[in-house]
């Protein structure tokens, strides 16, 4: 199995949208992730996509701040990598629990982001919005999940407030 790409790695971080004000879980339907899981190469069955929303919450919460370590040991606990040498090839596959595997390759897609770009990947920084950006521009300014949303939807509120606290209007 390969390590998850980034895409995969942000539609796991934003299953947990605020849909009309209301915080939702994307998932909490067993048949919704057992699709992802197997979109993505894993299992669907119950213990794997337990380990999967296990590892979507640990990885949100160390997207938020400090990391999880003792969360993330009993995820890739067991987890080793063992040479493989073919005719023209090495490689180094993952090994481990099975029902663990694919959230591992969460959590180690999680790591790859932090380690080749560092800071870029963030909580939307609107605070009634529980999505999350990874930032690619060059200058590393994003500040919101969309422009659209996010961006738009806080301008407006701040031009509101200052209209509302300028003397003489």
């Amino acid at each position: 199995m390969d390590v998850l790409d980034e895409q995969a790695l942000l539609e796991a971080l934003n299953s947990t949208p605020v849909v009309d004000g209301r915080p939702q879980d994307l998932w909490a339907d067993d048949a919704v992730l057992r699709r992802w899981a197997r979109k993505h190469g894993g299992p669907g069955d119950a213990p794997a996509i337990d380990w999967l929303r296990t590892a979507r919450d640990v990885l949100q919460t160390a997207t938020h701040g400090p990391v999880p370590e003792t969360d993330l040991r009993r995820i890739l606990s067991g987890v080793y990598r063992l040479p493989e040498i073919g005719a023209s090839d090495l490689r180094w596959p993952l090994h481990g629990p099975p029902e663990r595997m694919l959230a591992v390759e969460l959590v180690l897609a999680w790591y790859d982001v932090q380690e080749r770009r560092p800071g870029r990947l963030r909580p939307c920084c609107n605070d009634e919005c529980r999505l999350f950006l990874l930032d690619r521009s060059r200058a590393n300014t994003a500040r919101w999940c969309s422009m659209k949303t996010c961006g738009n939807r806080l301008k407006v509120r701040r031009h509101q407030e200052r209209a509302r606290q300028a003397p003489g209007t």
